[in-house]
């Protein structure tokens, strides 16, 4: 991870940590999901508001007066909108996706899932994700959540990431194992 990278997720993993408690002393995770789920969508879908959380022309006040607008307007959980004018205040509005993606960790976390990092060479079935999901959370014990990809350079089957966890079953990465196998031989 690049120093700034790991710097940005420093930062949103303490914001994170705090929203996460409060919202779940209060009892509002699922507000605070779905406010999340909505502000993900907003980024997703909004250069202007990508701009405003990351332009350093942009001061202070007039970010912290857009974020507050923004989220009145999207409805968001208090919780969310008072810690984006938080660090609209303190000039941390460049973390929110990583902060986005800190709470997802952490809500996934509370209710005992896990997510699995899954690339194919074509897109998975319904019954496919199902089955692979199946086999997954028996192995982990736990609630698994498959995010795929599709990647036509691996040929075929699967490469899985679960937590720290790594399986290549990628026709790419045998071909390349047995490349070298062969460069050994000869």
């Amino acid at each position: 991870m690049s120093e700034p990278a790991s710097i940005s997720a420093g930062i949103a993993a303490r914001y994170a940590t705090a929203v996460f408690e409060i919202a779940e002393e209060s009892k509002a995770l699922d507000s605070l999901e779905t406010s999340i789920n909505d502000l993900a969508a907003a980024l997703a879908d909004s250069d202007d508001l990508q701009n405003l959380i990351s332009s350093p022309l942009i001061s202070r006040d007039e970010q912290g007066a857009a974020i507050a607008a923004i989220a009145a307007k999207m409805g968001l959980a208090p919780v969310l909108a008072n810690t984006l004018s938080l660090m609209a205040q303190k000039r941390r509005l460049f973390v929110v996706p990583a902060l986005i993606t800190a709470l997802r960790d952490r809500l996934a976390e509370a209710r005992g899932e896990v997510t699995a990092e899954v690339i194919s060479a074509k897109a998975l079935t319904k019954t496919q994700s199902e089955k692979l999901a199946k086999t997954l959370a028996e192995r982990v014990g736990k609630k698994i959540t498959i995010n795929a990809t599709v990647d036509e350079s691996i040929i075929g089957g699967l490469v899985v990431k679960v937590g720290s966890k790594m399986i290549d079953s990628s026709i790419r990465s045998k071909l390349n194992s047995l490349q070298n196998a062969m460069k050994e031989v000869g």
